[in-house]
């Protein structure tokens, strides 16, 4: 379980989070919208420890991420907006390699990095170098290597940007089968049809705040809109009159 409580991050005089709340629960998919420069990108770089907060607090199946930042990264397997995979290294490397720095025992790698590889259907790429794969390719082998230690928490930064249609169609059954076993699933998403198909709980991100916390229905209720994204302008221009 992910719980985020008065978190606020600043850059300089850019105020990019301001006191948010929410929690995502196991065996659920939240989905986390906003407009550009919301903060759903700055949230999750704080759960996924790459940032600090300036304020509130953030914890990760218990584990505060400042304070406990390595216990959080054990439990955690984060997909963040960029790939950042090392281009000199086949996909199997890359995954192995990560595998290695999650604490994987030595022995048990290859049979891991088998399986992921076959879960994503990497198999034709698994052994080039990463250097010149497609936007697609690079994602899949990211995301083999936030999954390779089975964590109970994964967070996707806009998972599907990029995808084509089989490649997003894979992803999502993906996400339900994360699901379905029980994980904490937190994703951005610019997608409605995705969020709409996909997502338990919505939060809705508007100018570093909560606009709405809810179910897609429990939205729609809220804002008198019967349609998702109608739903979410809203939603958007809400904060905006506030």
């Amino acid at each position: 379980m992910i719980k985020i409580a008065g978190l606020s991050k600043s850059f300089g005089n850019v105020h990019a989070v301001r006191g948010v709340s929410f929690e995502a629960s196991d065996g659920k998919i939240t989905g986390l919208l906003g407009p550009n420069g919301a903060g759903k990108s700055t949230t999750l770089r704080v759960l996924y420890t790459v940032l600090k907060p300036d304020e509130g607090a953030a914890s990760i199946d218990g584990h505060d991420v400042v304070d406990n930042s390595l216990d959080a990264r054990r439990v955690t397997g984060a997909l963040p907006h960029g790939a950042g995979l090392y281009p000199h290294l086949t996909a199997r490397e890359n995954i192995a390699y990560y595998a290695s720095l999650c604490g994987l025992q030595r022995k048990d790698i290859p049979q891991k990095v088998d399986s992921i590889i076959e879960l994503l259907e990497i198999q034709d790429f698994a052994h080039r170098r990463t250097k010149g794969f497609s936007h697609g390719q690079r994602t899949k082998v990211a995301l083999a290597r936030a999954l390779v230690h089975d964590p109970q928490n994964v967070i996707l930064d806009e998972p599907s940007n990029g995808l084509d249609v089989m490649a997003t169609r894979s992803l999502r059954d993906l996400i339900l089968k994360l699901k379905d076993t029980g994980r904490c699933v937190l994703f951005s998403s610019h997608v409605m049809q995705e969020v709409a198909a996909l997502c338990d709980d919505i939060v809705i991100i508007a100018n570093g705040q909560v606009a709405i916390d809810d179910s897609a229905d429990g939205i729609r209720e809220k804002t008198g809109c019967n349609d998702l994204e109608d739903a979410f302008v809203e939603a958007i221009q809400m904060v905006a009159r506030d």
